[in-house]
């Protein structure tokens, strides 16, 4: 019956994670190539080398194989952001690394950045609304970061909401446009952003201040 098919089914997931990992990976590909709705499950079997039939032993269906790749993203991106922001205690050493590792992971990803980033409305509204949490915990990391600046007087903007929200589409916007042949390489990237991230909230990298946030110190702070 359909709960001893259930349960084969689950058994074949544990059993064959490197055909799961294939079938994902194929996925990406396909989806990056031709969007989610011109991508069939034909199409991401024959690119992982495998029958139509084996996807739905390792996955429900196509949106669940695009929701799996999302919640993956975006948690990544979310353990970057904060281990990024615990390296510095100072705002704007921490502003400076969540941007760098923000960007550079959005350059470095770029094909399933784009992916989780402009597909989104193709995922059911449950999995919308898990993905939807994700996000918002990634907002409130950055956000968080500009308000202790703010509060500390070491930014200068009239509306952190606004600067975070820009800060972020900045970032997820390079999945758009990067490619592995742009004269910047991923980390150069990440360097550029963090720059442009002090401007946008309204402390240029300048002087001894730019100095102590490069180097993760307070400024005055000694080695």
């Amino acid at each position: 019956g359909r709960e001893g098919s259930d349960s084969m089914a689950g058994e074949a997931r544990r059993r064959d994670p490197d055909r799961r990992q294939r079938l994902l990976e194929a996925a990406v590909a396909a989806f990056a190539a031709r969007g989610f709705h011109g991508t069939s499950t034909r199409d991401i079997a024959a690119a992982a080398g495998m029958s139509p039939a084996a996807i739905y032993v390792h996955h429900e269906s196509k949106e669940e194989l695009l929701y799996q790749i999302s919640r993956s993203g975006h948690e990544a991106v979310l353990d970057r952001l904060r281990a990024a922001i615990a390296t510095a205690e100072d705002p704007a050493a921490q502003l400076v690394a969540a941007m760098r590792a923000f960007a550079t992971h959005h350059a470095r990803a770029h094909t399933v950045a784009r992916i989780v980033n402009y597909e989104l409305a193709a995922l059911s509204e449950e999995h919308r609304r898990e993905i939807s949490r994700l996000r918002r915990a990634i907002t409130a990391e950055l956000r968080a970061v500009v308000d202790r600046g703010v509060a500390a007087g070491i930014f200068d903007t009239p509306d952190p909401r606004m600067a975070t929200t820009v800060l972020l589409s900045l970032g997820v916007d390079i999945s758009r446009w990067y490619q592995e042949n742009h004269p910047l390489t991923a980390e150069q990237l990440g360097e550029f952003y963090a720059d442009v991230a002090l401007r946008v909230v309204g402390q240029g990298r300048t002087g001894r201040t730019a100095s102590a946030a490069r180097s993760g110190r307070a400024p005055g702070e000694r080695r």
